[in-house]
Parts: C-alpha cells; structure tokens; sequence
C-alpha cells in the first residue's frame, strides 16, 4: 500500500516535466544554444535534425507529412527561453517554413523597355536580373514570365534566359507591347504566391494604362496612387522592396503626351520583390541569398511593410566621443546610472554600438540624423556613424563586434533623471521625390534620372502598406 503514493508521486512528476517542456535531449539542447547565444541557422537546422531523425519522440513538432512544423518549434524554443532567467529570445523566423526559396520573374516587354537591352549598350537591365536568378541556390524553383497587357509564361528554359543577348527579339510578338496593366499584373503576382515564393517585377514603373486619350496626367496620377493602394491593401502580411538601377538606355521613348522622340543616354529601371513578410526577412539574413537585396549596380532601395523592430545595441563604456562619467547599469533596457556631466562643459556624451544591418536602408539614409526622432527632457542631440575595421581595439572589440553603426548622444546634463526615446522614422526616402517627375516630354532637365509618376506609385503602396511609424525605438535611462 505504501508504494502507491510513490507510484502516483512519480506521475505527478512525469506530468510536471512533460508541462515544462517534456522533450528531453531536445529541451536540453535548446537551452544550450540559448545559454551560449549559439542561436545560429546551423544551430537551428540541428535542432530540425533531431525532431526528425525522433519522430516518436518528438511528433508533436511536426507536421502529418513528416517535416518540421517551424511554427510548433518556434513556440517551443520560446517557452524554454521564458523559463530562463533573464528570459531569452531567440527570433527563428528566417530560419524556418522553407529550405529553398521560389523565384518568379516577371519580365516587363513594353515599348518603353527594348532600348534598355540594345546590343551597342551596357547591359545593365539584363546583368541585374541575371544576377537576382544566380543568386538564389543552385536547385531553386525559377519560373520567368513576360509581362504587359497580361503574364505570358516564358517559352524557353532558364539557361536559355540567362545567355539569351537579345532578350526583347527573342520576345517579339509576345502580348500587346503598347501598354502595361499594373493593376492586372500586380493582383496576378499576389494571387499567385505561395510560400516560400519571392516574385520580381523587373520595369521601368512608368504607369502607361490603355485607352489615356484626352486623359490629364493629374488624374492619371491619382488612378496610378489609388491602384497601387487598393491593390496591395488586399494582401495582408506581404512586404516589397523596390530597388532603382541605372541602365543604358537608346531607342525610341513614348512620352504620355507628346511626340516619341529619340533617346540615347541612362534611364532608371527597377526590380519590384515581393514576399510574404517573414520570406523577406529571410532573405535580409539568410547568407545563402545574400545577393537578392544588396545587388551589384544598385542604386537605391526602400523597403515597405517593415515593423517596429527590437535593435540589437550595446553601450561603449570608453569611446573616444564620451564626456562626463556614467556607469552602465546592468538588467532589462538601458540605464546609465550616477551620470555626471564634463567638469568644463556640464555635457554628457555617451554612445551606443547598434546592428541596423537588418533594416536595409542605405548608409546614406541611416547617417542622416535628419531621419531619426530623438526626445529627452535636457535636448539630446544624436550623431550615427558607420562602423569600420579600423575603429576595433582590445578595448572595445567586445562591443562593436556584430554592429554596424555608433549611436552618439550628446546634452547638457541637468535633470535629475531623464529619458532619451531614439526613433528611426518609417518615411518614404527622399531619393523617391527625387526619382519622380510629373513630366517627360523632353529629355531636358533631370529626365536621365526620373521616373514618371514614380512618387505617386510608391506613395500609394506606403498608404497600403506602411507598417509601423519607425523602424526601430530605444529608450535610455539616465540618473544622477
């Protein structure tokens, strides 16, 4: 009789471990990466490994057809990690739900593109979607279509894509090459995806719909603006990223109103990506693709749909920009404890080293303290500095290893406690304004680098898509 409440005791105990996690070897191996900061794609992939070489062990993590349900893991590394103290995260999104990406191409055939591929030209516009298909893994899925009054699947084989010359002759007769449908072809692109799929629009973006006799650019404009915001308004959870090039461009150009006129010279041309969210995340971190989204010859790039983001930074206790006395104070956010400002001056200085690599913006955008949104009590002004090897030393290296950028703030210390709130803002990038013209009847001006109607496309597509109202929002803590 006695040996029964041991019996129970020892179910009791069963139940409560199965409650805390219950997997064994795998719990234990995910508290290691988590402990070590080991939380690596090769981490990640030995942890699928294991649920699948244990399927009687470790059913519950996958799916009916046998393979990881990354969703389940992703759920159960968290629970781990919020047992430890501090609890820890582990962001496994790029990691999981696809090993090899899809691409899709679609290829714009319009009379305003042939000129970017003449032989006698630099080949800029081909070399760029060559590149974007070599950059995905050998074994991906690549489909390529031809695009302008409708998606006309490409007749030949990849290979043949990549070492055709004369892509637009071999095109000839495809379609109906006198206007692009934009609303047509981007509500095909979306409705098509399916997971793990990455779609480019490769185009010059200028909106050239059927039938504009007599119609105004000014209405045009704003048909162009609201196509692009109900079209992708519908489809929740995507995220695009439009990146410009440059190309040589001769031949003919059709103006929207006016006489086509002869043209050699360059010309801006643009790959459109779109992908579920987590995809383009995917694609910012995954080395294997590291290509898609920092490609040779590119111009500029804007991102939309990008949320509020946790930023990986850490503060340099000596930098050379310090001034006044501070002590890091150790536990959840960042606190700067028994601050004293510079004898002489009265100022504090204190810098952050921070990772902004995974909000793929350019250098230019994220050195500009234009762009960012700083509040404080005492009016602290930033400076942001990109990070080279030269300023690593046995000092700091600890600190700036992994960073991409210093964070420099600088005030007069006077409260007795302050808060600096350091916002990066989610807004259209001025290169778009700059990009765009409201006329191309002549190539006088900057039409060598415009884009007509450009702004309002991209505007329309930030209404639709805008995510959250900065990229990323620190706080720091300052007491005397």
């Amino acid at each position: 009789m006695k040996r029964l409440p041991l019996l129970l005791m020892g179910c009791l105990m069963m139940v409560a471990l199965m409650a805390c996690g219950g997997h064994g070897r795998l719990d234990k191996t995910v508290r290691g990466f988590l402990v070590s900061g080991d939380t690596t794609r090769t981490s990640y992939d030995s942890l699928c490994t294991l649920i699948t070489e244990n399927p009687g062990k470790y059913g519950d993590l996958l799916t009916p057809e046998g393979k990881v349900d990354h969703k389940k893991l992703a759920e159960f590394i968290d629970e781990i990690g919020s047992q430890l103290r501090p609890p820890m995260h582990w962001d496994t999104r790029p990691y999981g739900g696809v090993d090899n990406l899809s691409l899709t191409v679609y290829f714009e055939r319009s009379g305003s593109m042939v000129p970017y591929d003449q032989r006698g030209g630099g080949g800029q516009l081909k070399k760029a979607v060559n590149d974007l298909i070599n950059h995905f893994p050998a074994g991906s899925k690549v489909d390529i279509n031809i695009v302008n009054d409708g998606i006309y699947p490409y007749q030949h084989t990849v290979d043949e894509f990549l070492k055709d010359r004369d892509i637009y002759q071999s095109t000839a007769g495809i379609g109906d090459a006198s206007y692009t449908d934009f609303q047509l072809i981007f509500n095909k692109i979306l409705e098509a995806q399916r997971p793990g799929n990455v779609s480019v629009l490769v185009s010059d973006l200028i909106y050239s719909p059927k039938d504009t006799h007599g119609v105004s650019l000014d209405k045009i404009f704003n048909e162009e603006n609201s196509l692009a915001t109900r079209v992708f308004a519908r489809y929740k959870g995507k995220s695009v990223v439009v990146q410009q090039f440059m190309g040589d461009y001769s031949g003919k150009y059709y103006p929207y109103n006016g006489v086509p006129f002869e043209y050699s010279g360059k010309r801006p041309f643009y790959l459109v990506i779109i992908a579920d969210s987590d995809v383009m995340d995917q694609l910012a971190q995954d080395k294997r693709y590291s290509g898609v989204l920092d490609p040779a010859g590119l111009r500029n790039s804007y991102r939309f749909n990008q949320a509020t983001a946790d930023l990986p930074c850490r503060v340099l206790p000596e930098w050379k920009d310090n001034a006044g006395r501070f002590r890091v104070k150790h536990g959840d956010g960042i606190v700067l404890a028994k601050c004293d400002g510079d004898r002489q001056t009265g100022k504090l200085c204190f810098s952050l080293a921070a990772d902004l690599s995974g909000l793929m913006q350019s250098d230019a955008m994220l050195t500009n303290p234009d762009n960012y949104e700083v509040q404080s009590i005492d009016g602290y002004k930033l400076t942001v500095q990109p990070i080279v090897p030269g300023m690593l030393t046995a000092n700091n290296k600890e600190y700036l290893e992994g960073m991409t950028h210093v964070l420099t703030l600088l005030g007069d210390l006077k409260s007795p406690r302050d808060e600096i709130h350091i916002a990066l803002r989610n807004e259209l990038p001025a290169w778009v304004h700059q990009s765009s013209s409201e006329s191309d009847t002549s190539t006088g001006g900057s039409f060598a680098a415009t884009t007509l109607g450009l702004e309002h496309l991209m505007r329309g597509m930030f209404d639709a898509m805008k995510g959250g109202s900065s990229y990323f929002d620190v706080t720091v803590q300052l007491q005397r």
